[in-house]
Parts: structure tokens; sequence; C-alpha cells
């Protein structure tokens, strides 16, 4: 039986956990077995610009969390090594991150996530980070707008025109 120390300190780890389960909008769980270390730093630097944490944890712990956060069928994938990212405000740029490492490394695998509080699969995950980016979605946006912008002012020039020629 652990001392009281060490059993303090794994319930603060679990509770720390449940709070991320529920406070992430995003969380992916993934094997990160035969990833060396500059890997590691580069994933968790490209996940850092998105306010993503990555992390490795125990899956005990874990499963006590996902538990906690009424999260119980995440708990079948916690089998291996895990590495865990809690994104607090993006869908699509941490999945975008860890897929396309995912997709470069015979190792490196995701196992499946938890988007708003709701199990996703590897499929799901894989489809967000397909996703075209905030960004980009901005962007399509603005030139969709402008377009029609464009084109009434077409319209309204050739009325004026049509006017001009008729007077």
């Amino acid at each position: 039986m652990p001392n009281s120390k060490v059993l303090a300190k794994k319930q603060s780890e679990v509770e720390v956990y449940k709070e991320k389960f529920e406070k992430a909008k995003l969380v992916i769980l993934a094997d990160y077995r035969g990833i060396n270390v500059s890997d590691v730093t580069k994933i968790r630097s490209d996940l850092r610009k998105s306010n993503t944490e990555y992390k490795v944890a125990k899956n005990t712990i874990l499963k006590f969390a996902a538990k906690g956060a009424n999260l119980e069928e995440l708990t079948n994938l916690l089998e291996g090594p895990t590495a865990i990212a809690f994104s607090y405000d993006d869908y699509v740029e941490p999945a975008k991150v860890i897929y396309d490492y995912a997709k470069g490394s015979e190792f490196y695998k995701i196992k499946g996530g938890v988007m708003d509080g709701k199990v996703i699969s590897v499929e799901e995950i894989e489809r967000l980070a397909k996703l075209p980016s905030k960004e980009m979605l901005l962007t399509q946006l603005a030139t969709v707008l402008l377009a029609n912008i464009r084109n009434l002012a077409v319209v309204l020039d050739q009325v004026r025109s049509s006017k001009e020629e008729n007077a």
C-alpha cells in the first residue's frame, strides 16, 4: 500500500487531469512509442502555438481522471504508452499537428480523443485535421463577400452607363 504522501500526490494528479478533460475543447490521445526527444520537442513546440498542452501521462492516472470527468469510454484507449494533448482554444490546428506527425511516422499512432466532452474516434480526428484552418476559412469568406460587392459595383456601373447613353 502506498504511503499517504504518494497517494495524495496521485490523487492531486487525477484531479488536475480531470479538470483538464472538462476544460479542454479537444483532447487527443496518441501512442508515442518509438519517437525520439527531438520529435517530441517539435510536436510540443508546434502545439504550443495553438495553446495546446502536450504531456506524457500514466494510464492509471488518466483512467481515474476520465472516469471522474464522465468519459468512461476513453478508458478503453488507455493501453500502452500514452501522450495526451489538451487544446483549450482550437479544434483544427492541434489535430493537424498530431495527424501530420502520425502520418509521417510508422510508430506514432493516434488512439482517439474527446471533443466538447464527447469521445471521438481516430477517423473523426483525421477528418478534423483535414479541415481548413480558421484563417483559411476567414479568407475564403472574405473572398466570397468581396466578390459579391465587386459584382454589385459592376452592375451599378452598367446601370449608370446605360442611363448616360439614353440621356
